[in-house]
């Protein structure tokens, strides 16, 4: 089967984020990690913004920004 996709330009299979870095576990969601799931820089202000969020939803609020 031919694609158009050239096979340089194609994901390897040996590069593929590992299944259990893609899903998060009670208790481990971070600041950080909210900010970067959120695709925002790591700043003071959106550190700030992390915290207030977690502590209102908890470990889930990273839930509602990864697809």
């Amino acid at each position: 089967m031919t694609t158009s996709e050239p096979e340089a330009s194609r994901p390897s299979p040996d590069r593929a984020t590992p299944d259990s870095m893609l899903h998060t576990h009670p208790g481990t969601v971070g600041p950080d990690d909210l900010v970067l799931a959120a695709g925002r820089d790591l700043t003071p202000k959106n550190l700030e913004w992390a915290r207030r969020k977690l502590a209102a939803e908890g470990p889930a609020a990273i839930e509602k920004l990864l697809p």
